[in-house]
């Protein structure tokens, strides 16, 4: 159930691309989850943010209106291995580059992998750790049996 967040230039994406790319995004991050097929309850519970900003909010020491990319990913503890975090910084760098249409994007787009603490992530009310999570992911299991 990771939380995704992209900020960008307000014109780097085309108009209308918005769910194209956190659609593309939601599905990369689940697949380096290892989430080969997402049911309604990954799909229901994996958001994502696109953040577009004025040109002029985007900056960097050397450029006034910068075209840089920030995709922030934030997991669940333990949601990504190593070769998992490799995966999705690959796939997102791809998505973001092929949705702007600038093949020279993927050098101006970071993503950040951030791993929720142990109780650090809140859903439903409850500060979710390994126990809840666990918990959480049995009753799916079980509702997607029955049903």
């Amino acid at each position: 159930m990771p939380m995704i967040d992209v900020y960008a230039p307000a014109d780097l994406f085309p108009a209308g691309s918005d769910r194209e790319l956190g659609e593309a995004l939601t599905l990369a991050v689940l697949r380096a989850e290892g989430v080969a097929t997402p049911g309604a309850f990954h799909l229901d519970n994996t958001a994502a943010y696109i953040h577009r900003m004025a040109p002029s909010t985007v900056q960097t020491a050397a450029t006034v209106a910068a075209r840089t990319v920030r995709v922030q990913v934030i997991t669940p503890p333990a949601a990504l291995s190593r070769e998992g975090q490799k995966q999705l910084v690959k796939e997102a760098t791809e998505i973001v580059t092929k949705i702007s249409g600038d093949p020279t994007q993927a050098t101006r787009t970071w993503i950040l992998l951030t791993e929720a603490a142990e109780g650090g992530w809140g859903l439903y009310g409850t500060a979710f750790g390994k126990e809840e999570f666990a918990a959480l992911a049995a009753k799916a299991r079980a509702a997607a049996t029955a049903g």
